[in-house]
């Protein structure tokens, strides 16, 4: 049976929040919960499923599995048992964790946990010379960096944090309102669990210091425009010592004043004189590794488009390379001198103007084409 899509199930969308996760798990879970659903085995298979939906995306790694690889992340080697529910998962969840949890947002509860620090994007330029070939770059961020005098801690060294005396190192405190026992972040740690009597002099207690951090990157060769790289914990330190997070370099390549990229293939344009267009020759191109020589042969009309192969781009993903199209155009000479004009002349009157039936086949096409038009036109006036 195929299954619903997790962020279906939940009636949200891609974008939505984590905050917006947790309302529609809690919604859902209330009506469809099997201690206000005796014996109705609709409800309870509409709560594992929204159990599941909600362990998925409520956990960042396996989210960005699953918008990667849709169910197929957790087939195999996930944790998950066949049915697709965690091992620890179970039907008979406490239904008053899930009542206590929606009043508790209602009145501005919310246990206060470490959390891993926030991601960071870099925007970096690279000539296309650099995407084609890889390079590595030095880039300079300002970050929120682990204090080094306190690792972390926010305290001096050498003294120690005390469990907050209001929440008892909780982070909360509870509260009555009516029939209801209601839980409130406390006030005096700030939902932080300790107090810190002594506070480092360099973060301020904080555990965490601004700094300029010099990163080396490297650029591989074959990426392009909107491509991201990602580096893992290179992102801000976390507070109360926890992880950093991730630090994405967003690529942008630069124009390039002969060659237009399209995905792993190059094109530029090649101007030729018409005497080359109409006898042939030899005609040296650039590439991004230096000229290469291929023969235009005679006759050759503006707007011919030749393929150099294998002297694109290299796939970043499997490592195939793309072609090189050189489109050809005939350059019209300008400034011409007597001598020049006269043998022009000379040239077209021995080619019987431009209409000449022998040597301006399209041309004779067009106007042939443009006589027969305005005698139909003659025709169907009369």
């Amino acid at each position: 049976m195929t299954k619903q899509d997790y962020y279906y199930t939940l009636g949200i969308t891609k974008a939505s929040s984590e905050r917006e996760i947790k309302k529609a798990y809690k919604r859902l879970a209330m009506k469809y919960h099997p201690d206000r659903n005796q014996g109705d085995k609709n409800a309870e298979t509409k709560f594992k499923e929204i159990k599941e939906a909600y362990e998925i995306l409520i956990d960042p790694k396996k989210r960005e599995s699953y918008d990667q690889y849709g169910h197929n992340a957790f087939q195999q080697n996930s944790g998950f048992n066949s049915s697709g529910f965690s091992s620890s998962f179970e039907t008979t969840s406490d239904f008053s964790d899930i009542f206590g949890d929606v009043f508790g947002d209602i009145f501005g509860n919310g246990q206060q946990q470490s959390k891993r620090g926030s991601d960071l994007r870099y925007n970096i330029e690279i000539t296309l010379e650099e995407a084609v070939q890889g390079v590595k770059k030095i880039i300079r961020i300002p970050i929120l960096q682990k204090c080094n005098i306190c690792h972390g801690t926010g305290a001096t060294p050498g003294t120690q944090k005390k469990n907050c005396p209001t929440c008892n190192g909780s982070g909360k405190i509870q509260m009555r309102k009516g029939f209801f026992t209601v839980q409130q972040t406390c006030s005096t740690c700030q939902g932080q669990k300790i107090i810190i009597k002594n506070p480092c002099f360099t973060c301020h207690g904080h555990g965490r210091i601004e700094k300029i951090k010099s990163i080396s990157i490297k650029i591989p060769a074959g990426i392009n425009t909107n491509d991201q790289i990602k580096l893992q914990k290179e992102g801000e330190a976390g507070k109360n010592n926890s992880s950093s997070g991730d630090l994405y370099i967003h690529v942008t390549v630069k124009k390039h004043p002969i060659f237009k990229r399209k995905e792993n293939d190059l094109y530029c344009e090649v101007p030729i004189d018409f005497c080359m267009a109409a006898l042939g020759g030899n005609l040296e191109v650039p590439t991004l590794n230096g000229k290469v020589k291929f023969k235009i042969p005679a006759e050759t009309q503006s707007g011919k488009i030749f393929r150099i192969p294998k002297k694109g781009v290299t796939s970043i993903k499997n490592r195939r390379k793309g072609d090189l199209f050189c489109k050809i155009f005939v350059e019209t000479p300008i400034r011409l001198n007597s001598e020049q004009k006269h043998l022009l002349y000379k040239l077209g009157e021995s080619l019987g103007g431009f209409k000449g039936e022998k040597n301006n086949p399209r041309s004779k096409r067009f106007f042939d084409g443009v006589k027969r038009f305005f005698d139909d036109l003659t025709t169907r006036k009369r």
